[in-house]
């Protein structure tokens, strides 16, 4: 089965899939496998229940309707990368980046569908197998698809972004997200930065933050130059608000984003807007309509509490920013804070640096859950080191959090939404 054949059978189905519990009809169905599953046991069910045809490469499997290939995931990324060849009339953004990634890219969604039609990356799904995903929900209609890249470790930035074949990049940050696996930061610069690499060696434009002193070494001609340097193409004014607030010429934009750190995420989303020709005020509604979810920087008020829930994720730099950027609020303060994952060797470190940092700031009450955490614990007038997440809920339900501002922030398989309820 070439390519040319597998696109035709992709151009009769109106949707594709790769769970079988969630088909569609006329979806054309992919049998991944994985350390613990194999797709191909699924394939007839997804027929059953709607799909067109099914993509898979188990040779015994039998039916007019199965589509035999020699491996379903590579098939699913050539594919992506055919059809975005076909897409003639898309430009494509492509971006990556230690944090912020998500919300940058929905941010940049919700401008330039002010004036394009608009797709973008679904949730968080940036990976080898998400990015293909995305590249195939792609509609030849389509003016602008910003499509997200996550990475783990080195090489798999350059796979994505050749997939992916962007006319614009952009990188958010380069931050102590997955030193397990890039090595150090400087692996994660070196990691991030084969979106710049590609777009250089191509002669697409890139997006760069000229406050970030590393990502102006990236500079070159196509560069479009944003932040509060003047010598910017886009020149922006920072407002010390709770709520980020931007300034643009004569207009004051004010966000539903909380934490400083959300500041070059939505100011990045304003210069593609500005490099496209969308006017101000459209982009301004934009940002202002903009609401966090799927616990990314949520404002969450209660009677008598405001609490933050940034537990998507978390690695060191976004957990050092969360916690200046919440110091900063008014009122007495909170901080329920669980382990940072995926930092191999550096865990210990990093935790400490962060348990140092709290107590020199001193500045609220502190719960610390998690191994990492508890493998460092200490004396402390204002932290409490708990080692499971179950021993925290027995404090706090014992306990009421009287602090009016309350953040809670840690990786994502901690779970940390699951302590709303008690506050």
């Amino acid at each position: 089965m070439n390519i040319n054949e597998l696109y035709i059978y992709f151009l009769e189905c109106e949707d594709i899939s790769t769970d079988s519990r969630s088909v569609k009809k006329n979806s054309l169905f992919f049998a991944l496998k994985g350390d613990n599953f194999d797709g191909n046991k699924y394939a007839l069910e997804a027929l059953n229940k709607g799909a067109k045809y099914a993509i898979i490469d188990d040779s015994n499997l039998k039916n007019p309707n199965f589509i035999k290939v020699q491996n379903v995931l590579n098939s699913l990324q050539e594919l992506s990368t055919f059809h975005r060849i076909q897409l003639s009339k898309t430009k494509i953004i492509a971006l990556t980046g230690s944090n912020g990634k998500t919300t940058t890219k929905e941010l940049i969604h919700s401008v330039l569908s002010k004036k394009y039609k608009t797709v973008s990356t679904l949730g968080n799904l940036n990976n080898h197998i998400g990015v293909p995903l995305s590249l195939l929900k792609i509609k030849k209609d389509s003016n602008f698809a910003v499509i997200e890249m996550g990475a783990n470790h080195i090489g798999e930035i350059a796979f994505l972004t050749n997939l992916v074949k962007p006319d614009y990049g952009y990188i958010t940050n380069f931050g102590k997200a997955h030193l397990e696996g890039f090595g150090g930061i400087k692996g994660v610069i070196k990691g991030k930065t084969e979106l710049y690499n590609w777009l250089i060696e191509n002669k697409k434009p890139i997006l760069i933050n000229s406050d970030d002193k590393i990502q102006k070494k990236f500079t070159n001609s196509k560069s479009i130059l944003f932040g509060k340097k003047i010598q910017s193409q886009f020149v922006f004014k920072e407002f010390n608000e709770d709520f980020v607030s931007v300034g643009y010429n004569e207009h004051n934009i004010k966000s539903k984003l909380i934490g400083g750190y959300n500041f070059s995420n939505i100011i990045a989303a304003i210069s593609f807007g500005l490099y496209f020709k969308i006017d101000i005020k459209s982009i301004q509604n934009a940002i202002e309509n903009y609401t966090p979810k799927n616990n990314r920087s949520e404002v969450l008020n209660t009677k008598d509490k405001k609490i933050i829930l940034d537990a998507y994720n978390a690695n060191p730099t976004s957990m050092r920013l969360a916690i200046d950027s919440f110091f900063k609020l008014s009122g007495s303060k909170a901080l329920i804070l669980a382990d940072m994952l995926e930092l191999g060797v550096y865990s210990n470190d990093e935790h400490l640096e962060i348990i140092n940092h709290l107590e020199k700031e001193n500045t609220g009450k502190t719960y610390l859950v998690g191994e990492e955490f508890y493998k460092l614990k200490k004396e402390s007038n204002s932290i409490s080191f708990y080692k499971t997440k179950n021993e925290l809920i027995l404090e706090i339900s014992n306990n009421k959090i009287l602090e009016k501002n309350i953040l809670i922030k840690g990786s994502r398989a901690m779970k940390m939404e699951e302590l709303i309820n008690l506050i």
